[in-house]
């Protein structure tokens, strides 16, 4: 099997990975402090105290995958754990309290790191062509992106069907584990691992921060990879409360207009694959994200009712969310070459923990900041008329801090990337000087 028939082989976890994240962020939280009667405060508490834990991780696990220079360990037993974690989890016995709560939830999340840290830092390893890992990235997030779809429908369709909730969200980890086993089988089996010494970091996990740390391509990446997951981040947290109470949509639009929202994001993965072939990566994501503010600019001047208008929108917005998903991974495989030109050594894993953390500390930001703000505010989510004298500029401000403020994030990180260091031609030069060195 060549590598380029591989890509598929390679992409086919991240569907079945992406499967219980929508179920394990968005349902489990209410069924624990509903459902099984723990309340709000010990649900809250104890899924905080297992996201910190899996925070504090994500550094350990890409060190110590980047020491050991291999990524299928802990792919293997990362998966292995995830599955029975998410099995504990989805179908609790009867009397569990916060406890059981907490410890599941750590061991799935920390666990969900092991193997996608590794699993992002092998994507970047497979190839040191400057277009190639724009399609790996994009086939492994089309595919995750393929799962989100199907774990935002599944749920919804099973109850539908008379199915109750507790039963949705154990068939739901039932069809990961069952979509997740042969695809991790084909990859462990069927997909290269880059190894060797010049793979494997001799240094201690203080030195390899401050190596990191010293990179100045990737400190920007990280920071624009940060300031841009903050302006996601807000829309995706507040979705659900702008087009019901601001725009008046009911359940049906909602889950439609998420629908077009990521199909877009979907279809234009081979855009942006095509688009590459005439303009450097770090140009092209800030494309897209001028793309994202010009059509997120809009979104306060909406009336009441226009829900088609903002689909369309949403389409715009999905596709520059296709770019941030596929683009900014592929840029940090360049920033880990010219590591390793640096200091002859493989941290893929370190460096991908590192955005790993960055991506759930900009959600955490986003929606922490995000609702007090509204509290503040006034804004009132049982109140849908927009014109009503009493919750106005509540859902004003719901509106503001829905769209433009995260334009003023992509705006900033757009000027932090525009020149980034590590163009097309740079990276063939440090390619070039790698190759000479291997």
């Amino acid at each position: 099997m060549t590598w380029r028939g591989g890509y598929l082989v390679y992409s086919l976890p991240a569907l079945a990975l992406a499967v219980p994240t929508l179920p394990a962020h968005v349902l489990l939280p209410s069924f624990y402090a509903d459902n099984l009667g723990l309340g709000l405060a010990a649900t809250g508490a104890a899924i905080f105290v297992a996201r910190a834990i899996d925070v504090l991780s994500d550094p350990l696990i890409g060190h110590y995958s980047d020491k050991l220079g291999r990524r299928k360990p802990f792919i293997a037993i990362g998966a292995i754990l995830a599955a029975v974690a998410l099995l504990a989890l989805f179908a609790p016995p009867v009397g569990i309290g916060p406890v059981y709560l907490g410890i599941w939830s750590a061991l799935l999340y920390v666990n969900w790191s092991i193997v996608m840290v590794p699993y992002t830092a092998w994507g970047a390893e497979l190839t040191q062509d400057y277009r190639g890992r724009s399609q790996i990235a994009s086939w492994r997030e089309g595919m995750g992106l393929a799962g989100i779809a199907l774990a935002a429908t599944l749920p919804a369709i099973l109850q539908k069907f008379g199915h109750s909730l507790p039963e949705s969200m154990l068939a739901t980890a039932v069809v990961a584990i069952v979509l997740g086993a042969p695809a991790l089988y084909l990859l462990l089996s069927l997909v290269p691992e880059v190894q060797g010494r010049e793979r494997r970091d001799p240094t201690s996990l203080g030195a390899a921060f401050r190596d990191a740390v010293e990179n100045q391509p990737f400190r920007r990446l990280l920071s624009a990879w940060f300031i841009n997951g903050v302006a996601n981040g807000l829309p995706a947290g507040l979705f659900p409360f702008f087009i019901t109470a601001r725009l008046g949509a009911d359940a049906q639009q909602l889950a439609l207009v998420l629908l077009v929202y990521f199909a877009a994001a979907l279809l234009s993965l081979p855009v942006w694959l095509w688009l590459l072939k005439r303009v450097d990566k770090h140009r092209l994501w800030c494309l897209t994200m001028l793309a994202a503010i010009a059509a997120f600019a809009w979104v306060p001047f909406l009336p009441f009712g226009s829900v088609a208008v903002f689909a369309a929108i949403c389409i715009v917005t999905g596709f520059a969310l296709g770019a941030d998903l596929s683009l900014p991974p592929a840029i940090q495989a360049d920033v880990v070459d010219l590591d390793r030109l640096t200091h002859g050594a493989g941290r893929a894993g370190l460096f991908f923990a590192f955005s790993s953390m960055s991506g759930k500390l900009s959600a955490a930001l986003a929606v922490g900041a995000a609702f007090p703000l509204l509290a503040f505010f006034g804004f009132d989510p049982k109140a849908v008329d927009p014109a009503a004298t009493g919750p106005a500029f509540g859902s004003f401000a719901l509106a503001v801090i829905y769209a433009w403020v995260p334009c003023v994030f992509k705006a900033t990180a757009m000027g932090m990337m525009w020149r980034f260091p590590i163009d097309r031609r740079r990276h063939a030069e440090i390619a070039a000087r790698l190759h000479l060195i291997n």
